[in-house]
């Protein structure tokens, strides 16, 4: 397969696009973190904050990781088409493939984030879950009766 200049150029906007979620998610977890760090001034001696430190400092490494392979996919997509622009075909083959694998890398790792991310939302929503198993259903507290209404019809 011959590698044409436009075939690297149609991964930039998906990593573009690949990069902004990834930097949203790390601006989410920042946020995490200093609202932890405000509670943990207040209380140090919060254990369940020690637990959801280390979480959040190991899905931030992922994410760094993530957007270290990432932007260097990109870096490589750029080289490659400079390759082909210059007309060093074998070289850009090889370049590119070496992007698509740190894109590959980058997306796996992805994989591992969202894992871990899912298992913290099941541990809050877990702990919640207590709270509410004495209620008949969740909609009960929404279409409840008002005890007014017994009081006027005696």
């Amino acid at each position: 397969m011959e590698l044409e200049l436009s075939t690297p150029a149609l991964l930039f906007s998906a990593i573009t696009l690949m990069m902004l979620a990834f930097t949203n998610r790390f601006l989410a977890i920042a946020t995490l973190i200093r609202g932890l760090h405000k509670n943990y001034l207040k209380d140090p001696d919060q254990e369940i904050i020690v637990e959801q430190i280390h979480n959040l400092r190991r899905r931030l490494t992922l994410i760094k990781n993530m957007q270290l392979f990432g932007v260097f996919s990109f870096l490589l997509c750029v080289i490659c088409m400079f390759l082909l622009f210059k007309g060093f075909t074998s070289a850009a083959n090889w370049t590119f493939v070496t992007s698509m694998v740190s894109l590959l890398i980058s997306l796996g790792i992805s994989l591992v984030e969202i894992q871990i991310s899912t298992k913290a939302l099941n541990l809050e929503l877990s702990d919640m879950e207590g709270i509410f198993q004495n209620r008949k259903s969740g909609l009960d507290l929404f279409f409840k009766k008002d005890d007014k209404t017994s009081d006027v019809n005696d």
